[in-house]
């Protein structure tokens, strides 16, 4: 995992999105074009009308009333794609089939044989595949496990995670859907595991969760509490929702203090900092005010012009698919789940 300096390119990549999510429209595209090295040169909707509406209000020089017409544009050098988490595998091989790089929202897919043979699409076709984690570009973690490897704050005995919000009464959204891999588990419990793992350096060895399925929101788990259990002893508990108050934070204990970071996966005014605790006495570390979307374009695009590996290889994805999707089936078995 490599994130140093940026090598400022004149060219920029020239970006093609697939759908018009509010991921795409508020945070990915608004991230691309505050970039070094990326533009958005298209996007298609299912519809026209919908993709011309967005193009105009994004300043986007082209719309397509479908996918394959955005794929089938020789200017377009990657995808971005933010469709239901259904429709990631079809497409993110379909996009490395005509030869575009592939930054694909997280969950990358629905399990591990799937990402797996996304990954094996992508480097068949000698394209580069990325999960759309943009907190882990964000200097923050760089900072933190500078402070966790300097031994300030002693062996790690244990992380805690949460992330949750309400969307509850929006009871058409793609998350409340079980056949568009819809759930908490998918949506925002991926990333306290992934978190996790970036942070131990390890793949965890078994979990145990616990959901609350709804069933005003086709069955889908709509709250789930869990613990991973990583090598020597090493444990992340968190939880994860999306009917329950908003909460974005991660706490790392050690064995002589622990680092807080209150504004964990989406960065948030006035919380934008860690704070690093040691036998009571607190100390406040600032971090830079960044956009971490576009940190994450901008070290994909320079990954693909130097022909260098992405700082986070697409196989991360398959080692956090099968954690998640050992978290789904534990939730519905009520049962610890061993994945070694």
């Amino acid at each position: 995992m490599h994130l140093g300096v940026i090598i400022i390119e004149t060219r920029k990549m020239k970006w093609g999105v697939l759908g018009c999510a509010n991921i795409a429209i508020n945070s990915v595209i608004p991230g691309i074009k505050k970039s070094i090295n990326n533009e958005v040169t298209a996007i298609a909707s299912r519809g026209k009308e919908k993709a011309l509406k967005v193009a105009s209000e994004l300043n986007i020089p082209r719309a397509y009333g479908s996918y394959e017409e955005l794929l089938a544009d020789p200017d377009i050098e990657a995808v971005y794609i933010p469709l239901p988490n259904h429709l990631h595998k079809e497409w993110t091989i379909k996009a490395a089939q005509v030869g575009k790089h592939v930054l694909c929202e997280k969950p990358l897919a629905l399990n591990e044989n799937e990402a797996s043979e996304m990954i094996e699409a992508c480097e068949k076709a000698k394209v580069s595949l990325a999960e759309a984690f943009m907190y882990r570009y964000h200097p923050r973690y760089k900072q933190l496990k500078e402070i966790i490897k300097s031994g300030e704050i002693g062996e790690i005995r244990g992380i805690h995670s949460v992330f949750t919000f309400n969307n509850a009464e929006d009871m058409e959204n793609v998350r409340y859907k079980q056949h568009m891999g819809g759930g908490s588990l998918y949506d925002v419990g991926c990333y306290p595991i992934s978190a996790a793992r970036f942070i131990v350096e390890n793949e965890p060895e078994a979990v145990t969760t616990h959901a609350f399925f709804s069933s005003q929101h086709d069955q889908v788990d709509m709250m789930a509490s869990g613990l991973i259990e990583f090598p020597n002893q090493i444990s992340l508990t968190f939880d994860c929702g999306m009917w329950a108050e908003f909460r974005n934070s991660i706490e790392i204990v050690g064995s002589d203090g622990k680092i807080e970071v209150p504004s964990a996966f989406i960065t948030m005014d006035g919380k934008n900092y860690l704070t690093v605790t040691k036998q009571g006495d607190s100390k406040v570390i600032e971090v830079p005010d960044v956009n971490q979307y576009t940190l994450q374009v901008d070290h994909f695009a320079q990954s693909v012009f130097q022909n260098q590996p992405l700082p986070f290889p697409s196989k991360d994805a398959y080692y956090n698919m099968k954690v998640v999707s050992a978290c789904i089936e534990s939730a519905k078995a009520r049962k610890r789940i061993e994945l070694v």
